[in-house]
């Protein structure tokens, strides 16, 4: 077998940055009061309870479909969510992955935009503003940062050296909602236009599930931004899955 025998990919909870850029929407404001780096940003309150859903979603998955190998992006709130996630599910017993970083499942670089919300982009950069419009998200590379097609160049490389250093094993990454949609591009085909039609029904939530089946030798797609241990009423302790 020359692929991963299962891929789940896991988006971070939300992040003090999440609330902040929607407070910021919300009301009309272009300065969102986030310092520091991006990188930096930490779980919010409820981020850290997603990550604790989780973790009981991840306790109750068979042992022959616990994940063999984690790998998280540097990010502080991608190392957050699987930290509490790996701990509330060891709670339930189980003996669950110690997370290596790989520094290429990085959110999308933003360069001189880095932490900037829609509005503060238009007020302080309304050249950069005109040019993401007439470009489009995917195709707009921000200065100093990075388009869509330079994330898929790192992520290919990390697609392979996943099939090639993990063939046979479950692995599961810990990551950002552009790393998740930009695998799809890569693994599905899938063209950018074709993305964004997805996301537009199906966002990428905090602490959603996307999961690959490869035991037939190629990865398809089995489930996308599932969050069924998010659902109200629902038991987190349940199990969905074959």
């Amino acid at each position: 077998m020359d692929t991963v025998a299962e891929l789940t990919l896991i988006r971070h909870g939300q992040s003090l940055a999440n609330v902040a850029f929607a407070d910021a929407h919300a009301r009309g404001l272009t300065d969102h009061g986030l310092t520091g780096r991006d990188a930096d940003i930490e779980l919010s309150s409820l981020g850290w309870e997603q990550a604790t859903r989780l973790g009981h979603w991840l306790a109750a998955i068979p042992i022959h479909r616990r994940p063999q190998q984690v790998i998280c992006s540097p990010y502080l709130r991608a190392r957050q969510t699987w930290s509490r996630t790996a701990e509330t599910a060891a709670q339930s017993g189980g003996d669950y992955p110690t997370a290596v970083v790989d520094h290429r499942l990085c959110d999308r670089l933003m360069g001189d935009l880095e932490l900037l919300t829609p509005a503060m982009i238009a007020q302080r950069f309304p050249a950069e503003a005109a040019r993401l419009a007439a470009e489009g998200e995917f195709s707009y590379q921000p200065p100093g940062g990075e388009s869509f097609a330079d994330i898929a160049r790192r992520l290919a490389a990390v697609l392979a050296d996943l099939n090639t250093q993990h063939a046979g094993r479950r692995v599961l990454l810990v990551a950002h909602d552009a790393v998740v949609v930009v695998m799809r591009h890569l693994i599905e085909g899938l063209g950018f236009d074709e993305i964004a039609a997805i996301v537009a029904t199906t966002p990428v939530a905090n602490t959603s599930i996307t999961r690959y089946d490869g035991t037939a030798g190629d990865l398809k797609l089995v489930e996308f931004a599932a969050t069924p241990h998010l659902e109200p009423g629902r038991d987190e302790h349940a199990f969905v899955g074959k």
